[in-house]
Formats: structure tokens, C-alpha cells, sequence
């Protein structure tokens, strides 16, 4: 809902792109801080509780943006709001790993099947209420409303929290220092979430500058790639479950490669629009499995390994659409595509980063 309404507010309050590009800067410092905050709060208080604070915070927090009429209080509204999604992102996977557990079978890409239904969903109502001239703080308000009713009713059969006892080494307690485990695990969401960040950003412009279409017929680069992301999320759980989360993010990156080659080796836009499909299916499966592992490390550090892992591939997230732009002033567009390609064949390589001994992975080579 706040990224369909970008074009209007910045209009509102009267900023140029590159301050709109500062401010959104904040808005991640703010969603990082956010995620390294509620990490060991989870581990200490509970996930739940988390969940429903964050929750809470983030219905109160989408109303800033809309509300905002001027720089200063734009930027303190992104920040807050920014801290409050980093927080919830952090808080419902831990939650979601614990859940996970329970069933002893993977439920992890499911989840985040559902995130993308969401924002679909709100991509799609977003755009109604543009489209009937609705001002940005009345939608913002009604999302708000909607997102405090959802909390309410479906914060109630969360998971409560474990406490957990010191039957954990000291390996496994959780430190002010990254572990080499998490550490790895981090670097492989930075690499694969570049590449996701790259789709997102720049799909649709590879294919406009490189075949020279349409803006709305490059749009389909990006459809197409989201729709397989989301659709592959939804099959991933079963695939793992059979060929275990080594093999998922392996093959899955493999996927990614062969996709993004297409991409950049095609001058036909049924076959590039092939690619980039492709690209999202191999992607879809790779992160849940990569934050389901963070998540069973040690006893006790769920939420704080979590929150070091999804902070290290939020920022590769981030970094990957600038890295792009930087890039195409030596290069061509299609040509820094390179660049993801080159990620995701790192990702294969270090699939065995993956690898767990948990309730949730039932075969061997898992």
C-alpha cells in the first residue's frame, strides 16, 4: 500500500527524486535497526509478543507517510515505519520457525507465499483508490484500521513462548559476534536477495531499453517474474520436504542462472519474458530454506541469528538495484545483468550452507 501510493505523496509534499531516494534511505536504516532490535527481544520475550507489538507499531506507523507534509516529517515517519516492518519481518519469521518445528515438516515458503499474496493484493487496491482520486492518508488510514483487526484476531493462536534453559553449549547461546554458520547463512541471503532486488528494480527496464518496447509491454518482465516467485513459493514446502533444502536452493539457483542467461542472451520478448519467469521460479524456494536454517541454530538465539541473517540479505536487497545503476554507466543494461547471474551461481555453489539437522528436515542429505 505505501509503495503504490510513492508517486502521490511525493507530489504532496513536494520533493524532488533524489530527496524522495535520501528519504527512503532512512526508511531502510530504519527497517535494519528495526530487525537487529527485535531479534534478541524475541529470543527473550517470545516471538509472539513480538509479532503483536511490531504488528501494532506498523498499523500506527503506515499512517505517517500519509499524513506527511513536509521533508522533516516524512523522514521521521519512513524511519518509524521502517523500524516497525523491519521489526514484524524479523519477529513472524522466528514465529513462523517455531510453527514450522511443530509440524516437523516445511511450512516456511508457504508463508512467504502468503507475503506475496499480500501484496498483490494491496498493489491491486492501492491502485483502485488512486484510481477514484482517494488521497493517500484516507487509504493509508483504512489499511491502518484493516491491519488492527488482523492483529486482534490473529495474533490469538500464536505460539507462546518456550523459555529455553542453558542446555545449549556456548556455541549456541547467543553473542554480540556473528558465527561462522551465521555468517555464511547471511552472505547467502545477501547474494540471492541482490538478485530478487535486481528483478524488482530493473526488470522492466532491461526489456523496454533492450528490445525497445512499450512501457506496459515491459511490465510483463516484472509480472511474469513475481507471479512465478509467488507460485513457486507454494510448491517449494513439498519439494523440500522430498529433495531436502540443499537441493532447493542448489537447483533452484540453477534455475535462476539458466533464466537469467536467457535473459540476457535474448532478443525475442517471448523468450526474455521466458527468463525472467524462469528466474523467479528457481529464486521462490532459496530464502525460506536459508531463514528456516537460521532459525534452528543453537537454543535460545532464534530471533537474534534470524535478525542477523535477514538484516545481511535486506541490505544485499538494497544494494543490488543501486550496484545496477552504477554498473550501466560503463555498461549496458542487459550486460550488468551479468551481475545477479554471477550471484545466483554463487548461491549454487554454497547451497551446503543450507544443510541442517532439524525437526524439519527428515531426510539425510539435509
Amino acid at each position: 500500500m505505501w509503495v503504490v501510493h510513492i508517486p502521490s505523496i511525493e507530489h504532496r509534499v513536494g520533493i524532488s527524486h533524489s530527496t524522495l531516494g535520501s528519504l527512503l534511505l532512512l526508511l531502510a536504516v530504519g527497517a535494519i535497526a528495526g530487525m537487529q532490535v527485535s531479534g534478541p527481544l524475541a529470543d527473550r520475550y517470545g516471538s509472539r509478543r513480538m509479532v503483536i507489538l511490531a504488528g501494532l507499531g506498523l498499523c500506527a506507523a503506515v499512517l505517517g507517510p500519509g499524513y506527511a507534509t513536509n521533508t522533516w516529517q516524512l523522514g521521521a515517519a519512513l524511519v518509524v515505519f521502517g523500524f516497525a516492518n523491519g521489526a514484524l519481518d524479523v519477529s513472524m519469521n522466528s514465529q513462523a520457525v517455531e510453527a514450522e518445528q511443530l509440524y516437523r515438516r516445511p511450512i516456511m515458503a508457504a508463508f512467504h507465499g502468503m507475503f506475496s499474496v499480500g501484496g498483490v493484493v494491496g498493489s491491486i487496491v492501492g491502485f483502485g483508490t488512486l484510481a477514484i482520486e482517494l488521497p493517500p492518508y484516507v487509504t493509508l488510514t483504512a489499511a491502518s484500521a484493516i491491519g488492527l483487526v488482523a492483529v486482534a484476531i490473529f495474533s490469538r493462536p500464536l505460539l507462546p513462548h518456550t523459555p529455553h534453559h542453558s542446555e545449549a553449549t556456548e556455541s549456541e547461546q547467543p553473542h554480540g559476534h556473528f558465527s561462522a554458520k551465521v555468517l555464511a547463512l547471511g552472505s547467502l541471503a545477501f547474494v540471492l536477495m541482490l538478485a530478487e532486488g535486481v528483478a524488482n528494480d530493473w526488470s522492466a527496464l532491461q526489456v523496454k531499453e533492450d528490445l525497445g518496447v512499450s512501457n506496459a509491454v515491459a511490465a510483463l518482465s516484472f509480472g511474469a517474474f513475481s507471479a512465478m516467485m509467488t507460485v513457486g513459493r507454494f510448491t517449494a514446502d513439498r519439494i523440500s520436504a522430498a529433495v531436502g533444502p540443499v537441493a532447493v536452493v542448489r537447483y533452484g539457483a540453477i534455475i535462476s542462472a539458466a533464466g537469467m542467461l536467457t535473459v540476457v542472451l535474448s532478443g525475442w520478448l517471448p523468450l526474455t519474458l521466458f527468463g525472467w519467469a524462469l528466474f523467479g521460479a528457481g529464486l521462490s524456494g532459496c530464502i525460506p530454506q536459508i531463514f528456516t536454517t537460521a532459525g534452528n541454530l543453537g537454543s535460545g538465539s532464534a530471533g537474534t541469528n534470524m535478525s542477523r541473517v535477514v538484516g545481511m540479505g535486506y541490505i544485499g536487497f538494497l544494494a543490488g538495484p543501486a550496484t545496477i545503476g552504477w554498473v550501466t554507466k560503463i555498461v549496458p543494461l542487459t550486460t550488468a545483468m551479468l551481475i545477479p547471474l554471477a550471484c545466483v551461481l554463487v548461491a549454487a555453489g554454497c547451497a551446503g550452507v543450507v544443510r541442517r539437522d532439524s525437526p524439519t528436515a527428515h531426510r539425510s542429505h539435509s
